[in-house]
């Protein structure tokens, strides 16, 4: 088993994410978990590995250098209180494992430094205290134990810092003075002042109030000015108020030579309002001095986060606002006026109204590679956007990153070849996941973004290969099909052999304020001239949004955010109307000719179970009525025949359809205590295995049924499975073990994120056939379960089958097993 595809989002907070300059991994919270992604990994993995401790939202990641490539620790904190330390694995330096705990926080923790020299690192926390830690450890490998894999480390409050005035520290930056042995520390939060405390041996004084700023500051960030001994310390300050603000700390009693940045005439009457005044202190017999340097001004919007590039030989800084763009300045070679030498993400004149037309809420963070040529940044679809520095002439090019759900994923589908999954989920987006194939790499990447919605969805299925029906916290479903875009792209990218020629639409989009994606047409090269805000002729603007180019679609690679939140959408085709509260789950028969809905409901009124043809999507009436509160799940038997629903009333019901119209179903047998709480989800198995269907429940147990037809339906509970959580998704495999000694596979999830996967026989003797390392397992509660269909065959030899899994971690997790069904049929499987 391997978990080869995990597709998670970032948390929107400025210091939820940091770039490892020793081992090259990129770590960032993910909902209650963190994420590891390596952006150098030349075969694309992405993310490799959740690390599960925290029991809610993590603030902060921070990297604790180690001077070693193949050890690292990491550093994390958030709305838990808790302060947890994580060390590499001996065994594999891109694993890492919980070592520490620490609670004295009363409050959540939003911002950590670290300086390694003296082994420390300080959390800041919205308890309105910065706490000063020694971090000692001992590397494995120079232990005096025998146990040579374990890591010792041991962590002593040094320091309690309670902020007067009061408020709360959001940003923090350490480093050495310039020519001793003490370190300053700069503290920053909801207030417009930067505190400035120095070390006096093992204590830090408050030494300087910097002011200026006129808004929360985000972001601080410490640099040698050059690689010269004793050379000055520059100090970014990046704000709400829009502006960065740049500090020099200066050694000596003269002042350093006036910098002429509030001469820049970009300032305008702002230049003249900029104070010059020097804050003075001394550390070891020293005297320093901190004064203000530059103003940096060109953002839009608030500024989250600002860093210094690693390996420049002069200070370059890069700044992430809420404007949607990246900024990396520098001083002018001749004047040393700071500048904006390259500008990344988008213009103002192309942002939309919603995130459809490209308005992606902002840019949280940005950050350094180890060597400073490539640049990462978060925003608040939770999406990664990556740049490479190009050429001598350093041109910023994008490049393939990872993203993911922001919050819970609720239900799943596959295409009815296997050939992509669909998602969606709580943050109010259905996402497509298809394998890349490129230079005998694979690789699994979110390839298109089908439906980005005004509500919180809650289930998918897929009609045919090319159409899919979601249902969210409305009254009525949406149907969408294919575009040509997108069938395109997945036939260049991924193989996807599905023709375009049965596809009448071209691309979609959304409009400003809609809910509705709307079909469009490709139009042919994109004017040199593009007229966006109009002009004194009168000519109509032209709308970035409402328009696709042919060569905005014209590549062969995995999509980035921008084609994903505004190129790659599916058009809305059809709404089904009938229910009168919102969609709770949506079934398509395996033909496709019928979709099964229900929603929720506290009275038997609403607890219906209503059909819908796929070719005029006209409903079939009546409704079946069984239950009394919301049906949960909803299941075609393999040939058709039967619809097995679950209810919250703890009851199961079965309905036959009619011999004599194909669209009509009746009740045939229910069991109204078929568990003793309620029943969350069930499953049909596979046609040669007989009428065979298993439920989960808020019992803690799966139960697999047989339904007897030879005379009346007849139905009995042959096996029972106890699990140690509620069950809250099962599913059948479709294909069997083995042909010769009939046995299937059978999948389940648990609130507490556990997965089962077990073999039942056709006496119906169950047995566990693979057990998933704990961790590799979701943190949260699993929603959704679903088997890839088919079989795949790889080098002729190796037979594969996926498992998808939906969790309420924010987390799609693909699990891969390896030739467990040991007789098959070749012509069954798929090569890849």
């Amino acid at each position: 088993m391997a978990c080869n595809f995990i597709s998670v989002g970032g948390n929107r907070h400025p210091a939820a994410a940091d770039w490892d300059h020793e081992s090259d991994l990129l770590a960032f919270g993910a909902d209650n978990n963190i994420a590891l992604w390596n952006p150098l990994d030349p075969l694309f993995r992405g993310v490799h590995r959740l690390l599960s401790g925290h029991t809610e939202v993590v603030n902060v990641v921070k990297f604790f250098p180690t001077g070693k490539k193949n050890f690292s620790i990491l550093l994390s904190g958030g709305i838990d209180k808790t302060i947890r330390i994580w060390c590499s694995d001996t065994q594999s330096p891109a694993n890492f494992r919980e070592e520490k705990v620490i609670s004295d926080h009363s409050s959540a923790i939003n911002t950590i430094a670290v300086y390694s020299e003296r082994s420390l690192f300080i959390s800041g926390s919205a308890d309105a205290t910065v706490k000063v830690w020694q971090l000692n450890h001992l590397s494995p490998g120079h232990q005096s134990s025998a146990d040579q894999s374990s890591v010792e480390c041991n962590v002593e409050l040094l320091q309690t810092i309670d902020i007067q005035p009061r408020f709360l520290p959001l940003a923090l930056a350490i480093s050495k003075v310039p020519g001793s042995s003490s370190a300053i520390l700069a503290v920053a939060g909801t207030r417009s002042l930067i505190q400035i405390y120095v070390s006096a041996g093992d204590v830090f004084k408050f030494s300087a109030s910097l002011t200026g700023h006129e808004g929360w500051i985000r972001s601080l960030s410490f640099v040698q000015e050059s690689t010269d001994i004793g050379t000055d310390i520059l100090l970014a300050s990046a704000s709400q108020d829009k502006f960065v603000r740049l500090w020099r700390l200066h050694q000596g009693e003269e002042l350093p030579i006036a910098s002429s940045a509030a001469g820049d005439p970009a300032l305008g009457a702002l230049g003249k309002s900029l104070s010059n005044k020097a804050h003075r202190f001394e550390t070891q017999g020293l005297r320093y001095s901190l004064t203000f340097e530059a103003l940096l001004l060109g953002h839009e919007d608030w500024i989250y986060s600002a860093g210094w590039c690693p390996q420049a030989e002069k200070p370059q800084l890069l700044t992430a606002s809420a404007d949607n763009s990246l900024a990396i300045w520098e001083p002018d070679p001749h004047s040393g006026i700071w500048i904006c030498t390259s500008r990344l993400g988008e213009i103002s004149a192309q942002k939309g109204a919603t995130t459809a037309t490209g308005s992606t809420g902002g840019f949280w963070a940005g950050l350094w590679s180890p060597k400073g040529d490539i640049v990462v940044s978060i925003g608040r679809t939770g999406s990664w956007r990556l740049w490479k520095s190009i050429g001598e002439q350093g041109d910023w090019r994008p490049g393939v990153s990872i993203s993911g759900h922001i919050k819970r994923v609720q239900d799943l589908a596959w295409s009815r070849d296997g050939s992509f999954l669909l998602s969606t989920g709580s943050d109010q987006t259905t996402r497509l996941f298809a394998e890349w194939i490129h230079d005998d790499i694979r690789s699994w990447h979110e390839f298109s973004r089908p439906q980005i919605h005004g509500y919180d969805l809650n289930c998918i299925d897929t009609t045919s290969s090319t159409q899919f029906i979601s249902g969210a916290d409305e009254k009525l479903l949406r149907v969408f099909d294919e575009p040509k875009a997108v069938a395109s792209l997945l036939g260049r990218a991924c193989g996807v052999e599905n023709s375009t020629n049965g596809l009448s639409l071209e691309a979609a989009n959304i409009p400003v304020l809609g809910l509705s994606n709307k079909a469009v047409e490709i139009v042919g090269e994109r004017p040199s001239d593009p007229l966006i805000n109009g002009d004194a002729d009168g000519r109509q603007a032209e709308d970035p949004a409402s328009v696709v180019y042919k060569s905005t679609l014209d590549f062969d690679h995995a999509p980035l955010e921008d084609h994903l939140s505004r190129h790659m959408l599916w058009p809305e085709t059809e709404k089904l109307y009938g229910h009168g509260y919102e969609i709770s789950t949506v079934a398509a028969s395996q033909n496709g000719d019928l979709v099964a809905t229900a929603c929720k409901s506290s009275s038997e009124d609403h607890a219906v179970i209503r059909l819908y043809e796929t070719k005029d999507w006209r409903e079939v009436k009546p409704a079946l009525r069984a239950h009394s509160l919301t049906v949960t799940s909803l299941a075609f038997s393999s040939d058709d025949r039967f619809i097995l629903s679950t209810g919250r009333d703890r009851k199961w019901t079965i309905f036959e359809r009619n011999s004599d119209n194909a669209f009509e179903y009746g009740q045939i047998t229910c069991d109204p205590k078929g568990h003793s709480r309620m029943i969350l989800a069930g499953s049909w198995a596979p046609a040669e295995f007989g009428y065979i269907f298993v439920t989960a429940g808020r019992d803690k147990s799966v139960k697999i049924w047989s339904l007897d037809i030879s005379e009346e339906p007849k139905v009995t509970c042959k096996a029972t499975i106890s699990a140690t959580s509620p069950v809250t998704a099962v599913q059948f495999h479709q294909t069997l073990l083995s042909q010769e000694d009939p046995a299937v596979a059978l999948a389940y999830g648990t609130e507490e994120g556990k997965i089962g996967i077990h073999k039942v026989t056709e006496n119906f003797e169950v047995s566990e056939l693979v057990q998933i390392s704990p961790g590799f397992l979701p943190s949260k509660a699993i929603n959704q379960v679903r088997w890839r269909p088919g079989l795949q065959e790889q080098e002729g030899h190796t037979i594969h089958s996926h498992l998808a899994v939906a969790s309420d971690d924010c987390s799609v997790r693909l699990y891969t097993f390896i030739n467990i069904w040991s007789t098959f049929d070749h012509n069954r499987c798929q090569r890849v």
